[in-house]
Order: structure tokens, then sequence, then C-alpha cells
């Protein structure tokens, strides 16, 4: 107990002389605002600006898991495909490696005049879809692949047909590469959002990021220190909520094999 309660409170004391050391040397050096506020003066901005942060923030994460849901959805849907057609994964699959390694950056405007430059949010969603979509096809692929051959001969010994061996063998077999892959899209939706806002470069959505342009062109820069810690607390939550559903699944998971 000791030493789990020793391994918890150290990043929190990390934090803590971090913060305390930033504070400091701000004061000591006398930097200016304008180029690097105090943690002190970054919490005044986050209380003096908390409804509209908070806010954005929603929308953020309203917009982020939308774009998760979609990938984890298409994801599923052709990593199946996949695993029951090496044709299809052979014809398909160069494409969503191209589509994942294609900079957000670079396709944004496109995707903008695509849907509408009225249409903001859904440029944003599908953004950020494209972010996360890949590690959950990814994953997905490799864990159907990865089900046990053995047990495989041993369903078609018994006669059972390929989907009956997709829901009650493969399909629980992939549960763990799933939910890794799960983790690593959840905070590339959150990413893919902020890059695409950036990239729009419009209040419309009023996300975080676009919170974080505004305050830097009025030269806010604690309100903008204060919009980036929200942001990097909504990414935190949703790992930290993925990271604990992933731990519980699996732990039923593995009772389920005993």
């Amino acid at each position: 107990m000791g030493h789990g309660a020793l391994r918890a409170g150290l990043p929190l004391l990390a934090f803590a002389l971090f913060i305390g050391g930033w504070e400091w040397a701000v004061a000591y050096w006398q930097i200016k605002p304008i180029v690097l506020p105090a943690p002190s003066a970054i919490l005044d901005a986050a209380i003096v600006h908390c409804d509209l942060l908070m806010l954005s923030a929603w929308n953020t994460l309203k917009l982020s898991m939308i774009a998760f849901v979609l990938a984890v959805t298409a994801g599923v849907f052709l990593a199946a495909l996949f695993s029951q057609s090496r044709i299809l994964e052979h014809a398909f699959f160069p494409y969503a490696v191209i589509l994942q390694v294609t900079p957000i950056v670079a396709i944004a405007p496109l995707i903008q005049i695509w849907v509408g430059i009225e249409n903001v949010e859904t440029a944003l969603v599908l953004l950020a879809f494209i972010a996360a979509f890949f590690p959950v096809l990814s994953n997905m692929t490799i864990g159907l692949r990865a089900a046990d051959r053995g047990l495989m001969d041993l369903f078609r010994l018994h006669g059972a047909g390929r989907i009956q061996t997709f829901f009650r063998l493969q399909l629980p077999a992939s549960l763990p590469f799933l939910l890794s892959g799960m983790k690593v899209s959840g905070g590339l939706s959150v990413i893919g959002l902020v890059v695409a806002e950036f990239v729009a470069g419009s209040g419309q959505s009023g996300g975080l990021a676009w919170r974080i342009i505004e305050a830097g062109n009025r030269l806010q820069i604690a309100r903008m220190f204060a919009a980036l810690v929200f942001l990097s607390v909504l990414g935190l939550a949703i790992y930290g909520l993925l990271r604990v559903a992933e731990h519980l699944l699996l732990r039923r998971w593995h009772a389920g094999d005993n």
C-alpha cells in the first residue's frame, strides 16, 4: 500500500516542483507576461474565463467524440471485412495507410470546400475522423487475424460457419487489440480536431483551439495558456476513461477464460 501511494504521489510531487519552479523563474527573471505568464496568472485567467472555456471544452469534446465513434465503427466494420477476405484487405488497406500518412493540414482546405464553408463543424468532424480512424482499423485487423489457429481448426471441425466463428472466436479474441487501438484513437480524435480548427481558422465551432487562436491574436497569453490547460485536461480525461474501460473489460475477458 505504501509503495502504491508513493507511485501515485510522485507525479503530483513532480508537478508541484515544476509549477513552483516556473512561478519562481518568472518572478526572479522578471519575464514579461506576453512572453511567459506565471502559473498564478494562468490560474486567474482560467477562473475569469471559466464559463467560456468550459463551453469551448464541451464543443471540442462533443465533436471529437462524434469523430471517435465514427472512427471506431468504420474501423471495426472494415477490419471485419478484411478478416473475411484477403482480396479486400490487399485492395483497400493501402488506401487507409495513405489516408493516415496524409497530413491533416494538407487536406483540411479541400475538405472544407467539399462540405461547404458554412459547415465548419462537419469539416472538423471529418478531419478528426481521418486522424482517429487508422489505429482502430490496424489494431482490429491484427486482432482478428490473431485468433488461435488451433481453435479456428476446432471450430471448422465442428461445422461452425464463418459468421459463427467470427462472432464466437475472432471478435472476442480481438478485444485487447481493439481497446489498445481505441486508446490511441481517442487522443488522435482530439488532436485531429484541434489541428483542423487551427487550419479552418473559424470560430463557428467555438472549440478550445479557436480560443487559443483568439487569445493569441489579442496577445492574451495567460488566457491562451489557460485554454491549453483545459485542452490537456480534456485529452488526459479521455485517455484515462478509455484506460479504465480497457482495464475493466479485459479483467472480465480474462476472467471468462478461466
